[in-house]
């Protein structure tokens, strides 16, 4: 068991306690948070005096162990381009647990993440959502498949369409690809369903999850129009939906907030580095969340590193977002929006001990990280 005492607890939902303690079972799960916790026979005991205590950081769309570090062509394995749509890509089969960014990730707080697949394709292939310590991907996935990548606008245009020879060369031809495949995933389920002899096809069949609601698309869009189309997509075919990116979010906020669907937004620390980058602002998330739109704040990693997504918050909050809100859109927010708030995203009895015991508060301390990170119960970085 592991007890953490004399620490500001911020569990993000519930009360918090200016002079706190958290216990954490031998099974990785949160036992109890208070006051005055008696500590238990044979507990260890972490004492976080004078220091803040929160969950552990998630992001939910980045590619690390996809993009490796510091690898140079050979550490590229998060872009199959090749054919506009590949849904039957597993990030699994490419993440690399020994790539840095995983200790960087650690050092910074962030304790769990969404990282799959990049945006040359209409269609990627599928995320997962992983905890951040192991040296085997197995054993490190909490949510497989947990999204189905797709991208919008500059990004497959330029991969395909530049040539001249190969779709999409438009955004009309981007939006057909993708409706093209989901009438035939839709049906492809139908015929299933109705019992038919209905030939196997890899791509199809991995996009039965999407048609069956149990993993949402998740959609590369930078520009307001390319955020609506995916809106329409959705739609049209009755599936889950996430907005990646969302830099032209600010523009149609009021319009998101009627639909309902979460936004992810980032990678916002930089410079503007394509035209669909011109509207890219920290005041995106402020005017997103009074909208009434769930906001995660993401890196994008490696694009930016991992283990800023704290510091991307705090530059959000600097901005107009509210405090709490900001350590929401790195906490509860991406939990939800993931389907992984049973696990993790907030300080409660029954969740991971995922935790992080901070050398200061990394919203508004420039120089602020880990002092302490805990997965599943475990001491996997101490400073």
């Amino acid at each position: 068991m592991l007890l953490i005492v004399n620490g500001h607890i911020k569990p993000i939902v519930g009360k918090e306690y200016e002079k706190g303690c958290v216990l954490i079972g031998d099974d990785g799960k949160i036992l109890e948070i208070g006051e005055n916790i008696p500590v238990p026979e044979g507990c260890k005991v972490i004492d976080a005096e004078g220091r803040l205590v929160t969950p552990g950081c998630i992001d939910a769309h980045c590619h690390i162990g996809l993009d490796n570090e510091g690898m140079g062509w050979e550490g590229h394995d998060y872009n199959e381009i090749v054919d506009p749509i590949t849904p039957q890509m597993r990030a699994v089969d490419s993440i690399n647990p020994i790539d840095e960014a995983f200790k960087n990730a650690v050092e910074g707080g962030v304790t769990c993440v969404c990282t799959g697949p990049g945006s040359a394709n209409v269609v990627g292939g599928t995320f997962a959502v992983i905890k951040l310590w192991g040296n085997r991907v197995d054993n490190m996935v909490l949510k497989s498949p947990a999204a189905m990548k797709c991208a919008f606008g500059e990004n497959p245009k330029r991969c395909y369409g530049q040539s001249g020879k190969k779709a999409p060369m438009t955004r009309m031809g981007v939006a057909a690809l993708l409706r093209e495949l989901l009438f035939k995933a839709a049906r492809y389920v139908s015929d299933r369903d109705a019992g038919k002899d209905v030939p196997f096809d890899m791509k199809l069949e991995a996009m039965i999850p999407v048609i069956r609601g149990e993993i949402p698309l998740k959609c590369h869009a930078h520009r307001a129009d390319d955020i609506l189309t995916s809106v329409r997509i959705a739609k049209e075919f009755g599936v889950g939906l996430t907005l990646d990116h969302c830099t032209d979010g600010e523009v149609i906020a009021e319009e998101l907030a009627k639909e309902g669907y979460p936004a992810f937004v980032g990678p916002t620390l930089g410079g503007k580095s394509k035209i669909e980058l011109q509207s890219k602002a920290f005041t995106t998330p402020k005017v997103l969340t009074k909208a009434g739109v769930s906001v995660s704040i993401i890196t994008d990693a490696p694009v930016i590193p991992i283990q800023n997504l704290p510091m991307c918050a705090g530059l959000a909050a600097s901005a107009g977002l509210d405090m709490d809100e900001a350590w929401k859109a790195i906490t509860m927010n991406p939990a939800t929006a993931l389907g992984i708030s049973d696990r993790v995203g907030s300080i409660e009895s029954g969740k991971d001990a995922d935790i992080v015991i901070w050398t200061a508060d990394p919203l508004t301390t420039i120089g602020g990280k880990a002092h302490v990170t805990i997965i599943n119960g475990k001491v996997v970085y101490a400073g």
